[in-house]
Order: structure tokens, then C-alpha cells, then sequence
């Protein structure tokens, strides 16, 4: 008679955060496929648990899969664990119950601890829909590309992270979701528990310095599908950012990422803020009602149409080394409306 397979749920911290049911399941099996077997050495020695261990990780669950379901075929119970939550989220065990699946293995799941439930519940933000990200890539463009892919998801965002990549994370994370609340959450049920609240800037400024540890845990707001930046922001944006040295082509790709905008059309807003001439940028204590309302794609695409079509007319008289009042005139309030010089003085 074959035997079966258990997914039991283990702490993520406190020993004491383990089921009555997970305890007995753990004496009673004949073995304990466990990812790391020294870890849980531990739990097992603290609640007198002798069941024999074996290993199965990411490195070996590939072939130790097939060997386990043999086992089990075979009448050997086995429980499977992982270091600490749920085993086969964000941690090994995927590969073990797909082939115990196909092999018509009765598998049973014991409820029990997990970090991403435990720090949901405890978030402050919206819980009805959430989507759970595991861990991010650590290369920056793959991981860049991920987050990209779900800043429009309406639904509270959850990932793992390594404390040694937090700040980059976080970095990557002002660039393309903007100022969203987050949660940061690390050593869950442990004596150091920490839970950390804010905006993505807040949050950066209260890691700053820090040199953080544990296992973390980030819950993002979702998107709201509103427009968040004001063509006043967005201005002040790239006046910020000429000043600091970056190229156009970086700034294009910056903001378009951060607020969703057609890098081409910020490129393009890029150029020709920066060649204005006798005007200045509005600084955050100017500015009228209208400058706050929300910029859309057409307000900016009529901002560079103006521009570009001054720049034509200026180009052109130029290039024939005549001067034709009428046809500027027709513009002119056009070229007033920009107030750019194109690059060119007369």
C-alpha cells in the first residue's frame, strides 16, 4: 500500500508558532525531507522529535524527487518541511508534489505558519486582492523588468528580498512604482521584529545607514490607476535632474518608468525645457491652479506640438536666408505659447 506525502507548515522564528497536528504528523512518519537537516535538527531536538531526516533542497530536488516518490510508492510516509513557513512557497517542494501528483500519491497539506499571511494581516494595507511576487531577481535589469511588469496591478504587491539587496530593491522600486505606501517586515516573531511604514522615500531614509538583517519581507500598495504626476512635478522633475548631470536619454527612461509617461514624449519635453530661453522653470511655491491638475499624454503631446511647429517655422526662414513676417505671424502665438528659441537666435 503506498504511502503519503505531508506538507507541513513549520515556524518562521518562534518554536513555538508550530501546530499540535504538525508535531504529531512529524513523530509519526517514517521520514523528514527537510531543506536544510541541521536547522531542522533543531526544531525536532526541542520538541523531543527522533524521525529520521533527509535532505532535499534546491540544489538536489531534482533528483531527489523522483527518489522520494519511489519511497512513497513503496509504503513510506514521508512529511516535508523547509526551514521556516510553508514548504513549496518561495521554497523548495514544487518539483516533489507535481511528480507525487502524477504518480496518484495522496498528498496532505497541514495549515500552519507562513510570512506572507502573517505580515498581510498585519500590514495596514488592502488585503481582498493581493499578489505575491516571491523573490525578486537579483540582476538589476531582470528585476527591473519584474516590477515594471506589475506597476499597473490594482492589487496589493507582496516579495521576498535578501537583506543585502533591500536598498537596491527599494531603489528600483522609487523609480518605476513612484511614492506608494509600502511595508517593510523582518525577523517575523522573532525578538527583533521590525516593521517599518511610509512612503518609499520614508522608508529608504529610516534604512539609511542601517545594516539590516533577517529575512524580509515588502507589501506594496497597489496601483490606483489615477494619474499621480502634475505637469508642474514633472517640470520640476527634469529641472532636478538636468542639474544633477543626467543625460536626456536617462531622464526619458527615469520618468517615463516612474509615471507610466511615453518615454519618447518626455525626451522630446526633455529637450526642450532644457533649450527655453528667458524663462525659468516654476518652483514648488509657483504655479497656478491649472499647472496642478494632473498632465495627460494630451497636454504634453500639445505642449511639444507648439514647440516643434515654432521651431519649423524658424528652421525654415533661416535655411532660405529670408525673413517671411506672414508666415511667422501665423505662429506666433504658437512660439509665444512655448517661449523655446529652439536653439537658434536670430
Amino acid at each position: 500500500m503506498p504511502g503519503i506525502l505531508y506538507i507541513v507548515s513549520t515556524p518562521i522564528g518562534n518554536l513555538e508558532d508550530i501546530t499540535l497536528r504538525a508535531l504529531r504528523i512529524l513523530k509519526e512518519v517514517d521520514v523528514i525531507a527537510a531543506e536544510d537537516t541541521r536547522h531542522t535538527h533543531h526544531l525536532l531536538a526541542h520538541y523531543g522529535i527522533k524521525t529520521a531526516l533527509t535532505s532535499y533542497h534546491e540544489h538536489n530536488e531534482r533528483e531527489k524527487a523522483s527518489s522520494l516518490v519511489e519511497q512513497i510508492k513503496n509504503g513510506t510516509n514521508i512529511a516535508l518541511v523547509s526551514d521556516a513557513g510553508t514548504p513549496a512557497i518561495a521554497d523548495p517542494g514544487f518539483r516533489l508534489v507535481v511528480a507525487a501528483i502524477r504518480a496518484g500519491i495522496q498528498i496532505v497539506p497541514l495549515p500552519g505558519a507562513s510570512a506572507l499571511a502573517t505580515v498581510l494581516s498585519a500590514s495596514g494595507l488592502p488585503t481582498d486582492r493581493f499578489l505575491f511576487e516571491g523573490f525578486l531577481p537579483a540582476k538589476k535589469s531582470e528585476r527591473k523588468a519584474r516590477l515594471q511588469a506589475s506597476r499597473e496591478v490594482g492589487a496589493t504587491l507582496v516579495f521576498y528580498e535578501a537583506p543585502h539587496r533591500l536598498n537596491d530593491t527599494l531603489s528600483d522600486m522609487q523609480q518605476i512604482f513612484g511614492e506608494r505606501e509600502i511595508v517593510i517586515a523582518r525577523e517575523l516573531s522573532k525578538i527583533h521584529e521590525e516593521f517599518l511604514r511610509g512612503k518609499v522615500s520614508e522608508v529608504i531614509n529610516q534604512l539609511a545607514g542601517r545594516d539590516v538583517k533577517g529575512e524580509i519581507t515588502i507589501v506594496v500598495h497597489g496601483s490606483t490607476g489615477e494619474a499621480r504626476v502634475t505637469e508642474e512635478q514633472l517640470r520640476l522633475d527634469i529641472q532636478r535632474l538636468t542639474g544633477a548631470g543626467i543625460g536626456v536619454k536617462e531622464i526619458s527612461e527615469l520618468l517615463g518608468q516612474r509615471y507610466g509617461l511615453s518615454k519618447r514624449e518626455v525626451y522630446r519635453l526633455t529637450l526642450a525645457i532644457k533649450s527655453e530661453r528667458g524663462a525659468s522653470l516654476p518652483s514648488r511655491r509657483q504655479g497656478n491652479s491649472a499647472s496642478k491638475r494632473p498632465a495627460s499624454m494630451a497636454a504634453i503631446r500639445g505642449f511639444i506640438k507648439r514647440y516643434a511647429m515654432a521651431c519649423r517655422v524658424v528652421k525654415t526662414t533661416l535655411k532660405h536666408n529670408r525673413w517671411v513676417p506672414s508666415r511667422l505671424q501665423a505662429h506666433t502665438s504658437l512660439y509665444r505659447g512655448s517661449n523655446f528659441s529652439c536653439g537658434i537666435r536670430a
